[in-house]
């Protein structure tokens, strides 16, 4: 699938702050699809059991791609999370490449519902969840923070599409 754009990394958030020394880094892609996707690892010290990376940190990155996904059409809008329902189907390894993608399934007002999920490069569905958001400003959230300042990193790279076959549909 192709990429129509990328979005930009925070500073400190976990998932994607380049300056977080205990982060994953990621990056987001918009597709051409009007979903959103990321590949990314996660460490052994992320683990719950050896192999295994923890269900927490699994959870936040489905978290991490509904949000994302509200971004793919609306950048300067955000989200707090009303409720998120994780299924997990399979061990989630750490240190092998995993896909993620999220993507709006409706929004009614102020309420977006997203569906996440996570693969593994060969394309098994390793967990997924059912988000809810609450859209609105980010300076409803935090007033004091300004977006530009927090999301000031755009990391170039050649990365035109995603391409896996996702096994589950």
């Amino acid at each position: 699938m192709k990429v129509v754009g990328k979005q930009k990394n925070s500073r400190m958030c976990f998932i994607c702050g380049m300056d977080n020394p205990v982060g994953l880094k990621a990056q987001f892609y918009n597709m051409e699809d009007g979903s959103v996707m990321t590949i990314f690892k996660t460490r052994e010290d992320l683990q719950s059991f050896p192999d295994n990376t923890h269900g927490g940190i699994t959870a936040t990155m489905l978290d991490e791609l509904g949000l994302r996904a509200i971004w793919v059409k609306e950048s300067e809008l955000c989200g707090v999370t009303a409720m998120l329902n994780v299924k997990y189907r399979k061990r989630v390894h750490y240190g092998v490449e995993l896909i993620g993608r999220g993507k709006e399934i409706k929004r009614s007002g102020k309420i977006s519902v997203m569906k996440t999920e996570i693969f593994d490069k060969y394309g098994s569905l390793l967990a997924q969840a059912d988000a809810t958001y609450i859209l609105m400003p980010i300076e409803e959230i935090n007033k004091d923070m300004d977006i530009h300042k927090e999301l000031c990193y755009l990391i170039e790279d050649d990365i035109k599409e995603i391409n896996f076959e996702n096994k589950e549909e």
